[in-house]
């Protein structure tokens, strides 16, 4: 292996010795209170501090990875600069990073891409010496199997440069997210309490603007990973919040520590497996809609077959979509579950044929070359936003449908649209048009929503 980046602080902020160091951590680990995440740990936020001192908040913390730690293969590792001024973020050019646990292999891939982002560089410096990234490496020796490494410092950056670089090494349940941050500095006890528990109560909100100087070190990394989080729609859950006057220190000045976990909302629709059915089946339900389409050209009804899944006759929201020679013909649909998912589809699948109100009702010569799919979407969630740029930073672009509505107006747009319209700004603009606004309108009551979908339709 080429360059490694040895060891800082072993010997000052935990122990040197490899056996009295993977002791400590064990019993740290077995101190925390045993949990299991509800859903898989996505990001968590841990302090960076002797581990006399923060050691067993970090181990609370991680202790909750205990069922992820054959599914973790790569680990992305946010700290402040303490010891060198720069602009942005520094990457790290080091093909290892080494503790006395072990050396861990840095995700090369990862660390030459995000050196494409404006405001990313290499800058070994800002890593020699920095032990916020330094002292969590124990511990995920300890927690996980084999991981990769992808190591940045923060240094002078905004919380939209941490947000993109997040972003853009987000990957899947491979992936954990770890943002290295201690609260309040040397407050007398009482004083750091208050002001902790402000600063727990922004990361619970997701407000990446509640958080001062003087209320985290790790504000720059914490911000960028909030703003991401309620784009992306994360649960977080307080795990722990002590400081040093706690553990090991004295009263009159302490350092406060606090450990989150972020979690990723469960897939939709309802899971996995829920996906895989519904495309198992798409040519029954594309089978039925056509049918359903054929039958009232005819002057009949459409004939449900009795071997449909059970699935296709519990509640679901469909929109069903016609096109001929790839121009639209015709769409129609529910946007919330009301009615067995079969009935939505025959039903919509009739309207959009011929009580779109935007075409002439179809005819039997245009049925040969009618291109027909159908949108099961997931139940819509409420959206929270400050204001219109707020609501585009949380757009999940070929991700997210979205209603809006703003008194008499309302509109839909199905995932399927970004392929149309792939900037956020345009998406919501058009969005705005399709309702009836102006595509500059705002309003404090403008509301929104989002959900998912699964597309089917032939290829």
């Amino acid at each position: 292996m080429g360059f490694v980046r040895a060891p800082a602080v072993a010997g000052l902020f935990y122990p040197a010795a490899p056996q009295v160091l993977a002791g400590d951590v064990r019993r740290m680990l077995e101190a925390a209170a045993p949990a299991v995440a509800a859903r898989p740990p996505k990001a968590i936020i841990a302090p960076h501090a002797g581990y006399v001192y923060s050691g067993p908040i970090a181990a609370s913390v991680y202790a909750r990875l205990a069922s992820v730690r054959r599914d973790i293969t790569r680990v992305v590792l946010i700290g402040p600069s303490h010891r060198v001024a720069f602009r942005g973020i520094a990457v790290s050019s080091a093909d290892a990073f080494e503790t006395p646990l072990g050396r861990i292999p840095v995700d090369r891939q990862a660390t030459a891409q995000l050196l494409h982002i404006p405001g990313c560089g290499s800058l070994e410096a800002a890593h020699d010496q920095e032990h916020s990234l330094e002292v969590h490496l124990p511990f995920l020796q300890a927690m996980l199997d084999r991981f990769s490494l992808v190591p940045l410092v923060a240094g002078d950056a905004s919380p939209d440069l941490v947000a993109a670089v997040l972003e853009a090494v987000w990957g899947g349940r491979e992936t954990l997210l770890v943002i290295s941050s201690d609260l309040s500095h040397y407050l007398d006890y009482d004083s750091a309490r208050r002001l902790d528990a402000a600063t727990c109560e922004a990361i619970e909100r997701l407000d990446s603007t509640a958080i001062a100087v003087d209320q985290a070190c790790g504000r720059v990394p914490v911000g960028g990973l909030l703003a991401l989080a309620k784009r992306r729609g994360l649960s977080v859950e307080t795990v722990d919040l002590r400081n040093s006057g706690d553990t090991a220190g004295p009263r009159d000045k302490v350092v406060g520590y606090g450990g989150w976990i972020f979690a990723e909302a469960d897939e939709d629709p309802a899971t996995d497996d829920d996906q895989a059915m519904l495309r198992a089946g798409k040519a029954a339900l594309l089978g039925l809609a056509r049918s359903a389409i054929e039958a009232r050209i005819k002057g009949g009804t459409a004939v449900v077959p009795d071997d449909l899944p059970a699935r296709f006759h519990t509640p679901g929201a469909s929109f069903v979509t016609l096109k001929r020679g790839g121009a639209l013909r015709g769409c129609v649909g529910s946007p919330e579950a009301w009615r067995p998912l079969v009935a939505d589809v025959v039903d919509n699948a009739v309207k959009a044929a011929f009580h779109d109100p935007r075409f002439t009702p179809l005819g039997q010569a245009e049925l040969n070359d009618l291109d027909i799919s159908v949108s099961v979407l997931s139940q819509p969630q409420p959206l929270a936003f400050a204001d219109e740029a707020d609501l585009l930073r949380q757009l999940r672009p070929r991700v997210d449908g979205l209603i809006i509505e703003d008194g008499p107006h309302r509109a839909l747009f199905l995932p399927a649209v970004w392929e149309m319209l792939p900037e956020p700004g345009q998406f919501l603009a058009e969005l705005k048009r399709k309702g009836g606004m102006r595509t500059d309108h705002w309003s404090p009551n403008l509301r929104a929503k989002r959900f998912t979908a699964v597309e089917l339709k032939n290829d």
